[in-house]
C-alpha cells in the first residue's frame, strides 16, 4: 500500500497525472489550509474565501494534465488561487474603490525612519491590539501591494516564488512591498500618535 503522505509533490503530481485520484486527493490535503488561509487573507470573508479555494482545486484538477513543472507545483496552486482571488475581488468591489490605486505619499522621511526604528515585525506582531491595527492597515492596502505583503511577510515566500506567483519582475515586488511596508508604518505610527494624544 503507497503511504501518500510521504511522498513528494512532484511525484505525487505525476501520480495524479496519470489519473491516481488519491495523489490528487493528498495534494487537495495537503494544500488546502494554507489556500484558504492565503485567499481569507486576500478577500477577508469566509464564503468567498471557501468558494475560491473550490474554484482552485476545481481549475487543478482541469489543469493538472497540463502542469509541466517550469515552476513548483505550490507556486502554480498559489498563482491560481491568487487569480482567482483577485478577480473575485474585481467583481465585488464594482467600482466601490480603484483596485489598482497608486499608495499615497509617506508624510516625510523623518516619519518613515522613525516608523521604521520602532516597528520592527517580529516585535510588532507580539502585541493582539498592534496585530489588530496590522491588520486594518494590510486590509487598507490597493490590491496590488497588499497582495505583495500578503505573499512576501505573511506566508513568506522568496522574492522570486512571489514574482513567479504574480507573473511579474522581482524588481516590481521588491518595490510594491517596499511601498507596502512604508504605508503601513506610517499608518500603524499616525494611529498610536493619535493614542499617545489621547492618553
Amino acid at each position: 500500500m503507497i503511504d501518500y503522505k510521504s511522498i513528494p509533490d512532484d511525484s505525487l503530481v505525476a501520480q495524479a497525472q496519470k489519473k491516481d485520484y488519491q495523489a490528487f486527493e493528498e495534494l487537495v490535503k495537503r494544500y488546502e489550509g494554507r489556500i484558504y488561509g492565503h485567499t481569507l487573507r486576500l478577500l477577508g470573508n469566509r464564503e468567498d474565501a471557501e468558494d475560491v479555494l473550490q474554484e482552485t482545486f476545481l481549475n487543478m484538477f482541469k489543469g493538472l494534465e497540463n502542469f509541466r513543472g517550469d515552476s513548483s507545483f505550490s507556486t502554480w496552486i498559489y498563482r491560481i488561487a491568487t487569480n482567482n482571488a483577485l478577480m473575485r475581488l474585481r467583481k465585488l468591489s464594482h467600482g466601490e474603490r480603484e483596485l489598482n490605486d497608486e499608495l499615497p505619499p509617506p508624510e516625510s522621511m523623518k516619519r518613515q525612519a522613525l516608523a521604521s526604528h520602532i516597528l520592527d515585525p517580529k516585535d510588532t506582531l507580539l502585541e493582539k491590539e498592534m496585530l489588530q491595527e496590522l491588520n486594518k492597515a494590510v486590509d487598507r492596502l490597493p490590491e496590488k501591494y497588499r497582495t505583495i505583503f500578503l505573499l512576501r511577510d505573511v506566508e513568506e515566500f522568496s522574492t522570486d516564488r512571489t514574482a513567479k506567483v504574480l507573473g511579474i519582475s522581482e524588481a516590481a515586488v521588491k518595490s510594491r512591498l517596499h511601498r507596502a511596508r512604508l504605508y503601513i508604518r506610517e499608518l500603524l505610527l499616525k494611529k498610536y500618535e493619535e493614542k499617545a494624544e489621547i492618553q
